[in-house]
């Protein structure tokens, strides 16, 4: 927050375009994340929403733009150094490694860091936010059910001290109690501080607790606005609430 009391942008996205061959999946979006709060990007499956965090994280490379983390454009650094630079990605179904534990999930997302003690308060704080992680801390990941194996894929992405956390469809494929605990959790992280950016199809949940919203339709933003707003868009209401 800026000493006028008007919020401060951490990263910005300018005139991002992604192509897959022939075809431009992204087409030239254009957003920006204020600090400590949370920002959806919602929109229909194949719209592009996925697409824009995986290039933001230097995943699939951009064909032009920039993604400024305070100024600094991310978009020449490779993906571990993103990470590095504070910009954490939890991907699209989970990816969590089945054949480790729990705990050796976890500590393998403070792999960029070498800070011992902070890892541990770390690891603390993740398993005060997912008991049911702590619990199972040393068993296998694959035996945790679909909502714990997201839970892990976000206290991972923790363990890497994000300044800006990247979430990828965390509701996708989950029952609606592990949901409404899912974006409880969003929430909470958030009043910590943390900078989310929640890519969703579940838009009506997202608005919900978001700030901020874009709407992203075919590769470009059709509409931006706080999350109250457009939650009461008619637009909205018709494309994607049911209206």
């Amino acid at each position: 927050m800026s000493q006028t009391g008007t919020p401060t942008p951490i990263l910005q996205v300018e005139d991002l375009a992604v192509a897959y061959g022939h075809i431009e999946a992204v087409k030239g979006i254009s957003l920006s994340l204020n600090e400590g709060e949370i920002t959806a990007l919602v929109g229909a499956n194949g719209a592009g929403k996925s697409t824009s965090l995986l290039a933001i994280s230097g995943l699939v490379k951009a064909q032009r733009g920039r993604v400024l983390l305070d100024g600094r454009d991310l978009l020449p650094l490779s993906p571990h150094r993103i990470v590095e630079s504070g910009v954490v990605q939890v991907a699209e179904g989970r990816a969590t490694l089945t054949t480790l534990t729990v705990e050796e999930n976890l500590t393998l997302g403070a792999y960029t860091r070498r800070d011992k003690a902070g890892v541990a308060r770390d690891l603390d704080w993740v398993y005060s936010l997912f008991p049911v992680l702590k619990n199972r801390a040393a068993g296998l990941a694959g035996n945790l059910s679909g909502g714990e194996q997201q839970m892990l894929a976000i206290g991972r992405a923790l363990m890497a001290k994000p300044r800006v956390l990247l979430l990828d469809e965390p509701s996708m494929g989950l029952a609606p109690l592990i949901i409404q605990e899912i974006f409880r959790i969003v929430q909470e992280i958030n009043k910590t501080g943390m900078t989310v950016l929640l890519v969703e199809q579940n838009v009506r949940q997202a608005l919900r607790i978001a700030q901020r919203g874009y709407v992203l339709e075919t590769g470009k933003i059709v509409l931006a606005d706080s999350g109250a707003n457009l939650l009461g868009n008619p637009k909205v209401v018709e494309a994607y609430l049911g209206g």
